[in-house]
């Protein structure tokens, strides 16, 4: 009686398998399928809102010709603090690819030396974005293991801002570490996040 069962159950076995195999293929061609279509949904929605900002900003064009207050989209700052190391360059190059794409932007790149070195001085004077290049040494005490990096660096900039901007210029403080990746798609939702709730104030 077992070995008839057994028999039966290892002849069923491989047909199981297969029936298991092809849904699960199928479902996974619904869920790629699913995410494609979710991916093309919010490559439109981008398409869309760029379209209703080059709107805006004719519409805006249009009522300064008239006379008419206008508003005008905010200046992204972004600060970079950067210290000299082998892939300081490279990865401040990917920076640059990035923020040359993004409209009323000026990047703070603060260096953490006694003095401004040509590498970075060279590389930001071809780099294509309105920038500002400041330097300041970290003491050696705050450099030890649990202490928060990088803060002299972002003090200065912030320091920098209060002396160059007007209270009532409009602009949003953004810190970008040399080490990370933005997608562009972040600054289109800050610039438009502050235009309305600018707008609302």
């Amino acid at each position: 009686m077992k070995s008839v069962f057994y028999t039966r159950f290892f002849l069923l076995l491989p047909w199981i398998l297969i029936v298991i195999i092809v849904i699960d293929i199928d479902t996974k061609k619904i869920s790629v399928r699913n995410t494609a279509s979710f991916y093309l949904s919010r490559l439109g929605s981008v398409q869309q809102r760029q379209v209703a900002r080059t709107t805006r900003t004719s519409r805006s064009s249009i009522s300064s010709a008239g006379g008419k207050n206008t508003t005008s989209p905010p200046v992204i700052y972004a600060i970079t603090p950067t210290y000299s190391r082998a892939v300081q360059k490279a990865e401040l190059t990917r920076l640059a690819n990035a923020f040359r794409q993004v409209p009323h932007f000026h990047w703070l790149v603060v260096e953490d030396a006694n003095s401004r070195t040509e590498l970075v001085s060279q590389f930001l004077a071809r780099a294509g974005v309105r920038y500002t290049h400041l330097n300041v040494f970290t003491p050696r005490r705050f450099k030890r293991t649990g202490m928060p990096r990088a803060t002299e660096q972002r003090n200065l900039a912030l320091g920098w801002l209060r002396g160059h901007r007007g209270s009532k210029d409009k602009g949003v403080v953004f810190f970008a570490d040399d080490d990370n990746t933005y997608s562009l798609e972040l600054f289109e939702e800050v610039t438009t996040l502050e235009m309305v709730v600018g707008s609302t104030l």
